[in-house]
């Protein structure tokens, strides 16, 4: 079952680019800890193999996740995107309920940087504000407890 996640454009490529260097060099590096540890002698009791091993493992189900992401991604046309409400990639101006007003971009959860201001529509403050319009008020649970937040303004 495909579960198909909109991302933009930069969110896309960065995923692909993360996928071709794992693929790439990720690869090399581990073939090469592999060799390393095979010229150390007797594989059966050779820490340093079995760890590079694991480590392939590791790579190799980091690579198959970022193929499925990838795979299912979609970019999100924006000229098709409601500005009335809030979804994905929207821009949103909140209040919180202690009077703060902040603005968030809403995009796909790989995507989400709390430093950029973008959240995760997955987020319980994503969820929450998903489908309103100015003026509305989102009742969200968070960590703090259930909180009030009023939708300001929606753009892109």
């Amino acid at each position: 079952m495909s579960n198909i996640t909109y991302y933009t454009a930069e969110g896309l490529q960065k995923l692909k680019d993360e996928l071709h260097r794992l693929k790439t060099q990720g690869r090399k590096e581990i073939a090469n800890a592999i060799a390393e540890a095979r010229d150390k002698g007797d594989l059966s009791e050779n820490a340093e193999y079995d760890a590079a091993k694991d480590a392939q493992g590791h790579l190799e189900a980091e690579i198959a996740q970022l193929e499925n992401l990838v795979a299912n991604g979609r970019v999100i046309d924006q000229s098709k995107l409601d500005t009335d409400r809030v979804g994905i990639l929207s821009r949103v101006k909140i209040k919180a309920p202690n009077g703060t007003v902040m603005e968030y971009q809403l995009v796909a959860a790989k995507e989400a940087d709390l430093k950029k201001n973008k959240i995760s529509v997955d987020s319980p403050i994503g969820k929450g504000l998903i489908g309103k319009r100015v003026g509305d008020k989102a009742d969200i649970v968070t960590p703090r407890g259930k909180m009030i937040f009023e939708v300001l303004d929606v753009g892109l």
